[in-house]
């Protein structure tokens, strides 16, 4: 009889029940019933427990619960067939209302979405995707399953070693590793052991400066131009430094070697950190692959990454690449237990890693996302030639830049299509200048040039003759968000919204110089 009644308990569904009253139980059980059902706890349709089920769950007899049954599916409550079970008739019920808080409506979904920062979920690798993970948990030692380590699991810290040492240039043993959920989580780790303040690239997420600011790090902007970030608008008051050296974000372009020179004298000079948003290194296209400025001093700076762009922002799997002297605060900040990322999500990657599943990934995109700019740049210059497209060697998004003033009439445009796009003003520090006192000028306290030969005193000299990318119009067009069905109709969307070209009006002519 026991093992019947287990047998009945797990293949029935649970409904716990209240049987408060006295007298026959069967009565109570049917009270207790028509309040479930009257007050929209059981909806029409709901399939009941089996009797026996629900007997052994509520102490009752079989036979108790079974006239119960019966007795209500002759009143109307309940509705009985064979080999359908015992539901909640559909019927009509005075049910009590339940008082929600009106939630405010949703804006109409676009019906195209050019925004950067997502790929296609639809490419994820599903199948070799699955077979890792069939791999991964067939092979998965006990000790996986149990309270997870801070650190990650180290399957996949020793698989990530050796592919960005190979891939990017890093230089890190598996013990600098410490996996995250995302780089967002990392750069939240970065900002309470760190401090601040920190400085960061003009152009940039918003995102990330308001994670830092809502941690107590404040940013201040650095200029930007065709070379990247004005590393020479250092100080020895910056604690840290965000920098997106291989495609700087979004304006494109890697950050030029002398730079990467000096914002590494720079850090060796005052203590301070540089943090190296690797967002998107993997993805180049016209180019040579530029190494992770981590490559060139693992003490002094670190290497912040994640599988979104590869892969999905679903997994929630990222990593920091830490100075030795970095390690053991940033795993006290994350806890005593890994409570981010699934240990069964972090082993099938580090088999899909090791099996070669994640380079073959990775080239497959970079010919998908190749054939989609190729698309995006010969789509404008058809049909929109006065625009420029900037920002297209690398990386998921390319810069459509617009006349002066014209930015916020076309992402305007954009909506009224049903485009989603976004403006590059939306990426702009709230506090960068413009004209002489633009951030990114040398400064008093500026320790750009620390007598390191041809580093950042080079930089100086250099920049002081160039145009810091000036503040200006544009759309930050993502080309890797829309399945292949959608993608001709979305560009189709963009060049709908892009000003007409105007020509420039002519300047009056200057009268005659005085004789």
């Amino acid at each position: 009889m026991d093992s019947w009644v287990n047998s009945a308990e797990i293949l029935g569904s649970d409904l716990p029940l209240e049987l408060s009253g006295t007298g026959n139980r069967r009565a109570v059980l049917m009270d207790a019933l028509r309040e479930a059902v009257r007050s929209g706890r059981l909806a029409p349709g709901t399939r009941l427990p089996p009797y026996r089920s629900l007997a052994a769950d509520l102490g009752l007899a079989r036979n108790t619960v079974a006239d119960a049954y019966a007795e209500l599916v002759a009143e109307g409550w309940l509705a009985a067939r064979q080999g359908s079970g015992t539901r909640v008739a559909e019927r009509a019920v005075p049910v009590t209302p339940v008082h929600r808080p009106r939630t405010p409506e949703r804006a109409a979904r676009p019906v195209h979405d050019l925004v950067q920062g997502q790929p296609d979920p639809s490419v994820f690798p599903r199948t070799a995707w699955l077979a890792s993970a069939r791999r991964a948990l067939a092979a998965a030692p006990d000790d996986a399953f149990g309270p997870g380590d801070p650190h990650g699991r180290p399957e996949l810290r020793r698989a990530l070693a050796g592919y960005l040492a190979r891939v990017r240039g890093v230089r890190a043993a598996p013990e600098r590793i410490v996996l995250c959920s995302g780089a967002a989580h990392g750069l939240r780790l970065l900002a309470e052991v760190v401090g601040g303040p920190w400085a960061a690239e003009e152009y940039g997420l918003p995102f990330h400066r308001e994670l830092l600011a809502s941690h107590g790090v404040g940013t201040r902007p650095l200029g930007v131009d065709a070379d990247g970030a004005r590393v020479d608008g250092l100080t020895r008051r910056d604690r840290a430094v965000l920098l997106t050296p291989a495609h700087q974000f979004p304006t494109g372009g890697p950050l030029h070697p002398a730079r990467r020179a000096a914002v590494v004298d720079w850090a060796r000079a005052t203590g301070g950190l540089v943090v190296e948003d690797d967002y998107d290194g993997e993805f180049r296209y016209d180019r040579q692959p530029v190494g992770a400025v981590q490559g060139l001093d693992p003490e002094h700076v670190v290497l912040v990454g994640s599988v979104s762009k590869s892969l999905s922002p679903a997994l929630r799997i990222g990593w920091m690449v830490l100075p030795q002297r970095l390690v053991a605060p940033v795993v006290a900040a994350k806890g005593e237990r890994e409570q981010f990322s699934s240990a069964t999500e972090q082993l099938t990657l580090a088999d899909f890693v090791e099996s070669g599943a994640y380079d073959r990934q990775v080239r497959r995109m970079r010919q998908r996302h190749r054939r989609r700019r190729d698309q995006l740049v010969a789509a404008l210059h058809a049909r929109a030639p006065h625009v420029r497209v900037t920002g297209i060697a690398a990386g998921l998004h390319a810069v459509v830049e617009l006349p002066p003033g014209t930015e916020r009439s076309a992402v305007r445009a954009a909506a009224r299509l049903g485009l989603a796009v976004e403006g590059l003003g939306d990426y702009l520090h709230p506090g960068a200048g413009r004209g002489p006192g633009a951030p990114g000028t040398p400064r008093a306290g500026a320790v750009g040039g620390v007598g390191a030969a041809g580093g950042a005193g080079s930089v100086r000299a250099r920049a002081a003759g160039d145009t810091l990318v000036p503040q200006r119009d544009g759309l930050v067009v993502g080309y890797a968000t829309p399945a292949e069905s959608a993608y001709q109709e979305a560009l189709d969307a963009l060049c709908r919204s892009l000003p007409p070209f105007s020509p420039p009006v002519p300047a009056p002519p200057r009268p005659p110089a005085a004789p």
